[in-house]
């Protein structure tokens, strides 16, 4: 062992006293990344970008500029889900159902009893964020059975600011319809949610019979609307998430559209 140490010092030694010149780097180093200096605003800045991109096609959605659509964009995910659960959406509720219930106020009743506001449900009275958070708000492609599963619990929150409008309309002496595009199967369902969330007192609820689930929303809500009309009633408003609870024939004096970047029905 002793003459292992000798041996193995020698070499050492030489090298120590060696005139040659002596170069780092054949020895080996460790590695340094050296990253730009403005990276962070390189980051904040393609956030930013991202976030002019979703806030475009947001607006565009709610323009009804684009359409059709099935799902929201991959890179929207986060945006539309911070939109909606934060509070951009409450106050843009809040200031569809003000501009109705301003308007509500200021129309002359014909005191017949023949003058109506039509509401949509889904995510115009009762919000069903629950289910969507449960389903990428808007990335997943919309599964009929799986919110009909949603719809029979019966635990759909009400949307506070429609609350608040509804009751207004109510107590102008506006008779309320409900018209939505569930079927007529989920009737008792969705008047047990409607009343545990705090909707009562509704002229009308009217949801898709069995040979009327074929039709376009647009082409199935013109035809209530126009059954409405024929039998006298006025349709002084119409509040609604979609754009097919409002266009096509026999429409409202005023209509209100509420947001919904999560999904389009046409």
């Amino acid at each position: 062992m002793t003459f292992l140490k000798i041996f193995l010092f020698f070499p050492l030694l030489s090298l120590a006293f060696s005139q040659e010149t002596f170069t780092s780097h054949l020895l080996p180093r460790p590695l340094i990344i050296e990253y730009p200096e403005n990276t962070e605003t390189n980051f904040r800045e393609l956030e930013e970008e991202f976030k002019l991109h979703c806030t475009s096609w947001r607006f565009s959605v709610e323009a009804n500029n684009i359409n059709p659509w099935k799902t929201i964009p991959q890179e929207c995910a986060k945006y539309v889900k911070d939109y909606v659960t934060g509070r951009a959406y409450g106050f843009d509720l809040e200031r569809v159902s003000k501009e109705a219930g301003v308007y509500a106020k200021a129309v002359e009743l014909s005191g017949d009893g023949k003058d109506v506001w039509i509401f949509d449900i889904d995510d115009t009275l009762l919000s069903n964020l629950p289910y969507y958070a449960d389903h990428g708000y808007g990335l997943e492609v919309f599964d009929h059975l799986e919110f009909d599963r949603w719809v029979d619990k019966a635990m759909a929150p009400a949307i506070k600011s429609s609350l608040k409008l509804y009751e207004e309309v109510l107590g102008l002496g506006i008779k309320v319809f409900l018209l939505t595009g569930r079927s007529d199967g989920k009737r008792k369902a969705t008047i047990e949610n409607l009343i545990n969330a705090g909707f009562r007192d509704w002229h009308k609820l009217i949801l898709r019979a069995p040979d009327e689930q074929g039709k376009l929303a647009t082409v199935y809500k013109s035809e209530k609307r126009n059954e409405m009309e024929k039998e006298g009633y006025r349709i002084l408003g119409n509040s609604g998430d979609q754009w097919s609870d409002i266009l096509g024939t026999s429409m409202s004096i005023r209509s209100f559209k509420l947001p919904n970047p999560m999904y389009y029905i046409p």
